[in-house]
């Protein structure tokens, strides 16, 4: 099993037209993505890499069965797409775009949880499940299906632990970026409980970054429900205070979101905080042979 997306999810690729929609349509198809529709207003019954485009993500749904959305629509128009999205029924939201605005967040976020649906994002590299699916922009080579969970707030770094897990005989069973944004739509917990009923998933990997308290949460919701071994590695220990490092959720501001109180909080509750992220591989390996 995984979680979210597996090889009966139907894609429907809002913004299948523009450079980054098309190009990233071609990869998701050539890992065998089931991609059964695109969305542009104004330019329906087109076709993108042999894909339909629709003018309306109801249509998509309606038409081709959508159950699944990846959003690469330009940030004035994203939060649109977003609720677009959820009030025609999609139930798993994945959107790509960076730079929408924390206001518009707010609203959007809001809608999503009253439809019933899952936003992963914005700004995030997406999901996969390796051998499966994959929705977004994550590259699908490194990727080994297996038993370990992967949920990230970074993107080139999910890249970067997945090729070590790979290399050291861990597959994955999913892996999530969850974005790096102050307001996103899923938390570390969300993506927790899901692997935690999942029996593919043995093992999960956390990677945090500086700012905010997602991490800090993230450890009392393990410590409290979670019976699967964890292991985390937090970006940013060198950042100094009230500088931005990257994401815009990534800064230490008003006493919280330091690297030192996030690993400290992960250690207390008997998770395993990798220092050197390039033992993060061989320390995965270790711990679930110890199973």
């Amino acid at each position: 099993m995984s979680i979210l997306v597996d090889e009966n999810s139907r894609v429907v690729v809002q913004g299948i037209t523009g450079r980054e929609g098309t190009f990233h349509t071609q990869q998701m198809l050539a890992y065998g993505t089931n991609v059964v529709a695109g969305v542009t207003p104004g330019k329906g019954g087109q076709k993108v890499q042999g894909v339909p485009v629709m003018n309306r993500v109801a249509e998509a749904v309606e038409m081709e069965g959508a159950n699944v959305s990846c959003i690469f629509v330009p940030a004035a128009f994203a939060p649109d797409a977003v609720m677009e999205a959820a009030a025609a029924g999609i139930r798993v939201i994945v959107c790509i775009t960076e730079g929408i605005p924390v206001l518009d967040m707010v609203r959007v976020a809001n809608f999503v949880k009253e439809k019933g649906a899952m936003l992963i994002g914005p700004n995030c590299p997406g999901i996969i499940s390796p051998g499966k699916t994959k929705v977004g922009i994550m590259p699908g080579h490194i990727h080994r299906q297996g038993s370990m969970g992967v949920i990230s707030r970074s993107g080139t770094l999910t890249y970067e632990v997945v090729d070590q897990l790979t290399k050291s005989d861990l597959g994955q069973s999913t892996c999530i970026g969850i974005g790096g944004d102050p307001i996103i739509g899923t938390s570390f917990i969300d993506h927790l409980r899901l692997f935690k009923e999942d029996p593919q998933t043995e093992g999960v990997v956390l990677i945090g970054e500086i700012g905010g308290t997602a991490e800090e949460e993230a450890a009392e919701y393990i410590r409290a429900e979670f019976n699967k071994p964890v292991l985390a590695f937090i970006a940013g220990r060198t950042a100094p205070p009230g500088r931005r490092m990257g994401h815009a959720g990534a800064i230490i501001s008003g006493g919280q979101g330091r690297a030192e109180d996030k690993i400290e909080a992960l250690q207390a509750v008997g998770i395993t905080v990798v220092l050197n992220l390039a033992e993060l591989g061989d320390t995965a390996k270790q711990i679930m042979a110890g199973q």
